[in-house]
C-alpha cells in the first residue's frame, strides 16, 4: 500500500470509495451533494491538499486537508481495508505537509452520536482534544 498526493486520475477511485462510505458522512446523501464533493476533491487535488492510499491501483483511503486553516477536512477508509493503519498513515502524511507550529483541527460528530463513536475514538487516539 502506498500513500501519495492524489492526482486528477484518482478521482474515479476516490468517488467509488466515497460512495461506499457516504452513509457515514452527513451531507453526501444526494446525487447533487456527490457531484459537489467530486468538484471539491478536484479543487483540493489542484492545491496539493488531497492524499490517497492506494493498493494495487485502487483507492482504499482518502484525506482532504487545508494548509491555510491547518484542518483535516475529510478522512475515509474503505470498510474492507479498515484496521490496517491506513487512516493513521494518511494523517501522518498530512501532518508532514503542514508547517510544524500550531494546532490542527478536525470537525466530527458530537459526543453521544452513535455514528461518531469510532471516529471520535480514532481522533483521541491520534492526539486530538475536544
Amino acid at each position: 500500500m502506498e500513500i501519495v498526493r492524489a492526482q486528477a486520475g484518482d478521482v474515479e477511485g476516490w468517488m467509488t470509495l466515497v460512495e461506499a462510505v457516504r452513509e457515514g458522512f452527513p451531507g453526501l446523501e444526494t446525487p447533487e451533494a456527490m457531484r459537489e464533493h467530486r468538484l471539491a476533491v478536484l479543487e483540493f487535488i489542484a492545491r496539493g491538499e488531497a492524499l490517497c492510499a492506494r493498493e494495487q491501483g485502487r483507492v482504499v483511503g482518502a484525506l482532504l486537508f487545508s494548509r491555510e486553516a491547518r484542518m483535516l477536512c475529510f478522512l475515509a477508509v474503505d470498510p474492507a481495508w479498515r484496521r490496517r493503519h491506513i487512516a493513521e498513515g494518511l494523517l501522518e502524511a498530512m501532518l508532514n505537509c503542514l508547517p510544524p507550529e500550531g494546532p490542527v483541527t478536525v470537525t466530527t460528530y458530537r459526543a453521544g452520536v452513535p455514528e461518531g463513536i469510532a471516529a471520535r475514538a480514532f481522533y483521541r487516539k491520534m492526539g486530538f482534544e475536544e
